[in-house]
């Protein structure tokens, strides 16, 4: 990870220790994750730090597992957000008496939820990890099937629902299912807001200027297409373009930098994989990739054969 990357999740941590403290504890909420154990700890024992401390426990533990399973990259990569989160919520807490916005239970939890869920997004965006159910989650992904979000989610769900065991207040479970799910929804909206792409499709007498600029300054591909103008009967380039959401406004400087007349369209576009994109997430369906590799093969001997220029009795 590069240093900006470190600063960020650094200022990530700060507001998930900021919301949870100041909006979600004093509510008495038990949240999922390790922080929802540490909670709960605090709650028998009253001592606010036993969150942190709690936390940290676990997720060393977690690690110490998880450096034979996954492997040291993982564990690398873990550490210094699993160190920064039980710092924050074991010096924050004890500096809130209560919530910020009394008597507003409801209120509190969806602040709480919604900066958190905007932390906890900006450190996944920035190649980073908290710990705690995303250790599980990772080390059951690599033992068995299940996936890492349905991992995650059965672990909080659990978690959330065993603090009914502890306190008998059915109003706090709710408000923990609550948190969890803006929570889940605020990560998700951070990551796929990043993620998503849109489609350029621009005419400019100056097209080689600016596909030659996309290359070199917005660092991605240009299509260029062949097409017709129907009123003027003249033949034009058509450049076809696919970047991420977030470097559209590099493109549109560009266009504007070198044609400012340029015809532009800009369309979003859902799911873009390949180089450069997001990777095709699917299992093999190992009948059609057999009959697929089958077929290859045959194209290549077909090549052969064309390329040696023998007749179809002397291939057989």
């Amino acid at each position: 990870m590069s240093s900006r990357d470190y600063i960020m999740i650094t200022l990530a941590v700060l507001i998930y220790g900021f919301g949870f403290s100041a909006f979600i504890l004093p509510e008495k909420v038990v949240i999922g994750g390790v922080t929802g154990i540490g909670t709960i700890v605090y709650f028998l024992t009253g001592n606010p730090y036993m969150i942190g401390l709690t936390q940290y426990a676990i997720n060393l533990t977690l690690l110490a597992i998880a450096w034979k399973v996954v492997g040291h990259a993982f564990v690398y990569k873990t550490l210094y957000g699993a160190t920064a989160i039980s710092i924050v919520v074991t010096l924050l807490p004890p500096l809130f008496d209560g919530p910020l916005v009394p008597d507003q239970p409801f209120m509190c939890v969806c602040i709480g939820s919604v900066l958190s869920g905007l932390a906890l997004g900006i450190v996944f965006i920035h190649n980073g990890s908290t710990g705690g159910t995303d250790i599980v989650a990772a080390i059951v992904a690599k033992k068995t099937n299940v996936t890492v979000g349905r991992t995650m989610l059965y672990v909080d769900f659990a978690i959330i629902s065993s603090s009914y065991l502890f306190f008998h207040n059915i109003t706090t479970v709710v408000y923990g299912f609550i948190v969890l799910f803006i929570i889940t929804y605020m990560v998700d909206l951070m990551i796929n807001t990043n993620r998503q792409a849109v489609q350029f499709i621009i005419i400019s007498k100056r097209w080689e200027k600016i596909a030659t600029a996309v290359n070199k300054y917005g660092r991605r591909g240009v299509t260029v297409i062949d097409g017709m103008g129907w009123y003027t009967k003249r033949p034009i380039k058509i450049l076809l373009i696919v970047s991420r959401k977030i470097e559209s406004v590099t493109i549109f400087r560009i266009v504007k930098d070198v044609d400012p007349n340029a015809f532009i369209t800009q369309a979003n576009v859902n799911g873009v994989y390949g180089e450069g994109f997001d990777p095709i997430k699917l299992k093999a369906d190992e009948e059609l990739s057999k009959k697929l590799g089958e077929e290859a093969k045959l194209e290549v001997v077909e090549e052969m054969v064309i390329e040696a220029g023998l007749t179809d009795g002397q291939a057989k």
